[in-house]
């Protein structure tokens, strides 16, 4: 994670599709911001109602149920922005105003490739004002049923450490861990898509959820397999995709991480609970601005990954 200046977009880009909850068209437009903005949701007026704006923080969230969704004391805002905030996060974007025409961010292919092709398009300027970051002083650590997360303080940067665990063979147990930089984010998770099981297709439908799903945005996982003619990107995409989901939830700190992240079967709810017990810990946390990022050692592997459990409590360095 580079230090430094603050960041925005040069100019702005539009990127449209569907929903994957509603099945409603959408359309998100990312702004340039001044500095010290933050990323800021604006959903434009519904039946001649006014423009309503929610900054991206911890506190604005009211729901992780399937997706990671943003409101105040009137309502939900709006929904699944998680890609997006990977996105913004993963590459470096301390400042920009998305603009969503609708309910819900649009879902695209089911990754965040899309956000960042449209980032890579508007560009990434850099302000005047020195980058802010939100530094991790002690452990906090959330239990959840069978599920944990914990986050730490970890000086070179931000970092996550997913595992997860399904009752499928074509899952199993899948664990990736890397520091989040703008190359490294491209190159391991940015394309990894969201995935669902064809046996919870109906209860999804009868609750509400994924009236917009389709093989064009989400791996369905039949007994047998993947059902998406096209197949896998990565051989572990599903624990890619959930590193994806924990970059962007983490990203609602209200500035750049300086911490490790670790999650064992978890997910939008685990990585907002956690993130809520670190913003609600005054001595957790604290603001700092940086010049220059502290060095990884020389040999430091960037991204590590496989297909069995992490020996957690094993040397970070």
């Amino acid at each position: 994670m580079k230090a430094g200046k603050q960041t925005t977009l040069r100019n702005r880009a539009t990127v449209s599709g569907v929903g994957v909850h509603s099945g409603d068209p959408v359309r998100l437009t990312l702004h340039p911001a001044a500095s010290h903005t933050g990323i800021v949701f604006i959903r434009n007026g519904v039946d001649g109602q006014p423009d309503r704006e929610i900054r991206a923080e911890a506190r604005a969230v009211t729901a992780t149920e399937f997706a990671t969704v943003l409101g105040d004391s009137t309502g939900s805002l709006v929904s699944t922005i998680e890609h997006v905030m990977a996105a913004l996060c993963g590459l470096g974007v301390d400042n920009a105003i998305v603009e969503i025409e609708g309910a819900e961010a649009p879902i695209m292919d089911g990754s965040a490739a899309a956000f960042v092709e449209a980032i890579d398009e508007a560009g990434i300027v850099t302000l005047a004002s020195k980058r802010r970051f939100t530094k991790v002083l002690k452990p906090v650590r959330v239990s959840l049923g069978d599920s944990y997360g914990e986050i730490l303080p970890y000086d070179r940067g931000f970092r996550i450490d997913v595992a997860i665990e399904f009752d499928h063979p074509l899952i199993g147990r899948q664990m990736l861990a890397m520091d989040v930089e703008p190359e490294s984010f491209r190159r391991e998770v940015a394309r990894a898509r969201t995935f669902g099981f064809m046996r919870d297709v109906e209860r999804l439908l009868g609750a509400g959820y994924a009236r917009g799903a389709s093989l064009d945005n989400t791996l369905v996982v039949g007994d047998d397999g993947v059902i998406n003619p096209d197949g896998l990107r990565f051989a572990d995409e599903f624990v890619r995709h959930k590193a994806l989901d924990a970059i962007g939830d983490l990203a609602l700190a209200g500035a750049p991480i300086l911490g490790l992240y670790r999650s064992v079967r978890g997910g939008h709810k685990l990585n907002h609970a956690v993130l809520s017990a670190l913003v609600s810990d005054l001595s957790a946390w604290t603001v700092v601005e940086l010049e220059e990022p502290a060095r990884r050692r020389r040999g430091h592997a960037d991204v590590a990954t496989g297909l069995v459990a992490p020996a957690y409590g094993a040397d970070l360095s």
